[in-house]
């Protein structure tokens, strides 16, 4: 294999063990099929054929050798074709029915036309391009196929792209086309005997769909096959409706697949609709994989996406059953199994940040990462805390009577169940684990690898410590950032994805879901200090806000200062100094970086920062001058995340003005913003802080997790058109 610049940062160690063969490639084939150039309207769809050829360019100069083999010659000659009986019919001719053109015609017609479009678009991207059609019947000819070997290599020394489509306006089969004597049948077998006689190192072919299914792929019951062992899902699958444009569809790829596959020559089917090229060449677990190996893999066995998800879900419902007691005795039992289990926790743990160090990762995010002495105390004695809440399940709501004998409750139930994708910090585990207890809410994990030792012992306590019938599947950890594609799917099994991290991770989830989505992409909190503040506990607020745990996303990422303060008596000198010299009981010393904005850089000769809507997550933070409270109020609403603020302020009016009119999910007055916190609120834990404004707002505890649902009870009541009913919606509850 020849040397290439990597395709992403995922190294090859990382890579699932059903894709290790993508470290061998150098020569690739690429089918790409009708249903992926066209669009619905049977029109060329040219923002995916220019997406297509741009990864084609990229993996091409990368040192891989591409070989193209497309459809769609057949569909755009076609129209053309009617584009020009439109042009050349009189208002008779089209009164009466029009037959459709010869196929052959059509392929004619198209064959000259793909391939300007395609040398157009590659002529852009600075790559050659070359076309050959070829037919069934010369590859009879051994000397043709030695020709054509000889041709292919030529090329592909030149960095050229060969582009091959069958020649249907000169084939001599006819439909069907698949019969004992055939060579190819359509340009998905075609792909497949050029990889075998061209000796590629993979195939790839491209659909409409994901890859290869166990049903229809509409079918909300049908499973995405990641690796298809022939010996078992041969006889399993229904494959739906063929192609809606092309000759063959998912049967014919699987067909050509797995001949090639047999032959040597591993192939993927996946979607033509996105960069699915580069991400199987990097190796990631995306659509359908065939290898003449795969039935002799030895992989860790691990549930389906939708088997967990339906797991969790069913021991959700068991925990309903049991009754308050059962259930505080449950998380009693865990923090007892924490407490028990500290030191093979801590020996994971230290395991995780050592690995960390020495993979070079952010002390940010190690910071995140590590579980400080008697943090493990602290969670089993929150956990404690939450198990002596109130109940939540079950609380009566509103209860009204609606008509005599007829009254209907509003309840408090659980969600469902949550899919939880976080990073860095294992104690999260803990406590989104207890909440869902709690809250009686299946539950799916999914930790940062930088954690994985640390999750997997946490979750293996927790689970141990949860008794049958409910069982450990009540909470699921997904091992594999593969898998969660697979999760984002099942919104008829999943209720709700609650994303833990980057503001990167949360945009992907929110961009890859149908579920409902939870949380906040930024946390970009605000100090804000106002002339008539109290300079002294303006200090400590905003050293807390800063220094108590720079990497929490309620810690202060702007300092916001009213204009009077900067007077040479004003004290925000006093302020700064502090920042950039902050003694701090468990840091000794700690230099805060300041950057200003456009007026406090000029003000306070301070490096300027690119931008006031950043998070720094570190020992760093950006500083602004502001007129007044309103100035400050309409720097937050532009810059902020909508977060946690703070103003420090010794005058009422102002104070309360700053708290009605901030538009965040916590507001704060004269308090540091790391106060934000659902231990610290009291909730027992948290699965997150929200700044969504639909459901849950600010830290989310349990009352967060629930949702409602109607309880009528009656005695035999009907509605009958409202004859009879004499409705009284009396108000029961608070009566």
């Amino acid at each position: 294999m020849s040397s290439k610049t990597p395709l992403g940062k995922q190294t090859m160690d990382s890579v699932d063990p059903t894709r290790a063969f993508v470290k061998n490639v150098k020569r690739i084939v690429v089918k790409v099929g009708t249903a992926v150039v066209t669009r619905g309207d049977g029109r060329l769809a040219l923002g995916r054929l220019g997406a297509l050829c741009e990864q084609l360019k990229d993996i091409n100069s990368q040192g891989y050798e591409v070989i193209l083999v497309t459809s769609g010659a057949v569909g755009l000659g076609r129209q053309r074709l009617r584009f020009r009986r439109l042009a050349n019919s009189s208002f008779a001719d089209l009164q009466n029915p029009q037959n459709d053109f010869d196929g052959k015609a059509c392929a004619a017609v198209g064959q000259s036309s793909l391939m300007a479009l395609y040398d157009t678009m590659f002529s852009q991207l600075d790559v050659t391009s070359s076309q050959l059609l070829v037919t069934d019947s010369v590859f009879r000819d051994e000397a043709f196929r030695k020709q054509l070997s000889e041709t292919v290599t030529s090329l592909l020394k030149l960095r050229v792209v060969p582009i091959f489509n069958e020649n249907d306006a000169v084939s001599t089969r006819k439909a069907p086309y698949e019969d004992s004597s055939g060579i190819f049948w359509d340009n998905d077998s075609l792909a497949g005997l050029l990889a075998l006689e061209l000796k590629a190192d993979l195939l790839v072919l491209l659909s409409d769909v994901e890859g290869l299914y166990s049903g229809p792929p509409t079918d909300p019951k049908s499973k995405l096959i990641h690796t298809y062992v022939k010996e078992k899902h041969q006889g399993e699958i229904t494959f739906g409706d063929k192609s809606r444009v092309g000759r063959g569809g998912m049967t014919a790829k699987v067909n050509a697949a797995v001949c090639a596959a047999y032959g040597g020559i591993p192939v993927v089917i996946t979607s033509g609709y996105a960069d699915n090229i580069k991400k199987v060449l990097r190796g990631d677990r995306i659509g359908t994989v065939f290898h003449q190996d795969a039935h002799l893999w030895t992989l860790v066995k691990e549930e389906g996406a939708r088997d967990m998800a339906v797991a969790a879900r069913e021991s959700s419902r068991q925990l309903r059953a049991l009754g308050s007691q059962e259930r505080r005795k449950i998380l009693l039992d865990v923090a007892d199994a924490l407490e028990a289990n500290e030191g093979e926790i801590l020996a994971a743990n230290e395991a995780d940040v050592a690995a960390a160090q020495d993979d070079r990762y952010e002390k940010a995010l190690i910071s995140r990462l590590a579980l400080k002495p008697g943090k493990i105390s602290a969670l089993a004695k929150s956990i404690r805390k939450l198990a002596d809440l109130e109940e939540p399940i079950g609380r009566v709501l509103k209860k009204t009577e609606l008509a005599e004998g007829l009254v209907l409750e509003k309840l408090s139930c659980p969600l469902g169940v949550l899919l939880v994708v976080f990073e860095s910090r294992p104690d999260a585990l803990v406590q989104i684990a207890s909440l869902a207890i709690q809250s009686r809410n299946g539950l799916l994990l999914k930790g940062g690898k930088e954690a994985k030792r640390s999750n997997a012992i946490l979750h293996k306590v927790i689970t141990s410590a949860i008794p049958e019938p409910v069982g450990g599947k009540l909470i699921g950890l997904v091992n594999t950032r593969d898998e969660i594609p697979d999760l984002l799917k099942l919104d008829n099994v999943i209720d709700l994805v609650i994303p833990r991290g980057s503001n990167k991770l949360v945009s992907q989830i929110k961009e890859s879901t149908k579920i409902p989505v939870l949380g906040h992409a930024d946390g970009i909190c605000h100090v804000y200090v106002d002339k008539s503040a109290n300079l002294d506990m303006a200090k400590r607020i905003v050293l807390d806000a800063k220094v108590d745990y720079p990497a929490a996303c309620n810690a202060m990422e702007t300092l916001l200062v009213h204009k009077d303060l900067l007077s040479d008596d004003g004290g925000f000198k006093q302020i700064i100094s502090e920042l950039q010299d902050s003694v701090n009981d468990r840091k000794s010393v700690a230099d805060v970086t300041l950057y200003g904005g456009p007026r406090a850089a000029t003000a306070l000769n301070l490096p300027e920062t690119n931008s006031l809507h950043y998070e720094y997550s570190s020992l760093a933070c950006s500083v602004e001058i502001v007129d007044d409270v309103n100035a400050a109020i309409d720097h937050i609403h532009e810059h902020g995340s909508a977060h946690t603020d703070c103003i420090v302020a010794e005058d009422r009016q102002v104070a309360e003005t700053f708290l009605t009119q901030v538009d965040s999910a916590a507001v704060f007055h004269n308090a540091s913003t790391r106060f934000c916190d659902g231990a610290r609120f009291g909730l027992g834990a948290e699965v997150r802080i929200s700044t969504s404004r639909i459901h849950a707002r600010g830290p989310v505890g349990v009352e967060g997790l629930l949702t409602t649902r109607w309880v009528l009870r009656g005695n035999g009541q009907i509605v009958d058109a409202d004859r009879g009913v004499e409705y009284t919606h009396k108000d029961l509850l608070n009566s």
